[in-house]
Order: C-alpha cells, then sequence, then structure tokens
C-alpha cells in the first residue's frame, strides 16, 4: 500500500484502486505468479506497470501544478518532522511520473537500477537520468523553500 501511496503522489484512494487493480490482476494469473517464485516482485512489477497506465490517463486532462507559496499542510501542525515530510510528499507529487515513479522504487523499495528499468520498460541510463532529474528537482524546490515559520532562527529574540 505504501508503494502505491508514493507513486500516486499520496492521494489515498487512487493508491487503493491502484492496490485493488494490482491485485485483481495477480489473483488473475496467480498460477503465473507463483511461478515466479517472487509473488511480491511480481506484484510491485504490476503496481508499477498499473500506475504507468494512470499516469498516461492523466495525461490526458492536466494536474494542477504544485503551489510554493503559502501551500502548507491542511492541518497546522507544530513539529518540524512532519512540515518536512509534508514539504517532502508535495515536491514529489510535482514531479512528473515516471520520475516520481523511479525515485520511489530507488529509495523507497530500495530496488536496484537495473531491475526499476526491466519493470519500467526502459534503459538503465533512463533510469539514470530520471533520477538525476528528480533528485536534482527536489533540491531546487528545498533551497526555494523558506522556513517555516516555527523554525526560523533568532525569531525569538
Amino acid at each position: 500500500m505504501r508503494t502505491a501511496l508514493l507513486l500516486t503522489g499520496q492521494d489515498r484512494a487512487e493508491a487503493e484502486d491502484l492496490l485493488q487493480l494490482a491485485l485483481e490482476r495477480a489473483y488473475r494469473h496467480w498460477p503465473r505468479v507463483m511461478e515466479s517464485g517472487e509473488p511480491e516482485r511480481y506484484i510491485r512489477k504490476i503496481i508499477a506497470n498499473a500506475s504507468t497506465d494512470r499516469w498516461r490517463r492523466l495525461a490526458r486532462r492536466p494536474e494542477e501544478a504544485l503551489l510554493a507559496d503559502g501551500a502548507g499542510p491542511g492541518v497546522p501542525d507544530h513539529t518540524a518532522e512532519v512540515v518536512d515530510r509534508d514539504y517532502l510528499l508535495r515536491a514529489l507529487a510535482g514531479l512528473p511520473p515516471r520520475q516520481r515513479a523511479v525515485l520511489v522504487l530507488r529509495y523507497f523499495d530500495d530496488l536496484p537500477e537495473a531491475e526499476i528499468a526491466e519493470m519500467l520498460g526502459c534503459s538503465l541510463g533512463t533510469v539514470k537520468s530520471h533520477a538525476a532529474r528528480a533528485l536534482s528537482r527536489l533540491r531546487e524546490a528545498a533551497e526555494a523553500q523558506s522556513p517555516p515559520a516555527g523554525r526560523q532562527r533568532g525569531a525569538e529574540k
């Protein structure tokens, strides 16, 4: 479920739909899944492919851009960790779907680049370039972020 959440940009309803679709596909081909010897890897590949189908479908109707100014968490929270995580998830959701998929599979699921390339049906170089571009965009977004109000140094003095 966590992989599906990250691939959908933290949209829980979409993640549940994605996971349900993946499990349905796995059930229909259960003998093949068990033949593979690695059902978790097989289902992860189904999730990645279903996510690709999803972003292709969404490409027909563009998503709204990430709002950089004043777009804080929906419910205010005073812990810096929650604010940082929220910002990271929003920035991750703002990445193009292929770049987001590469980062999730590489750094969250800890898969090797060759396996990601196989899952996404692209070359190893494409996986590496997507990862590099996505990390660069996340770094740029982090540099552009001003510190949240509660964390400004010297503000209390």
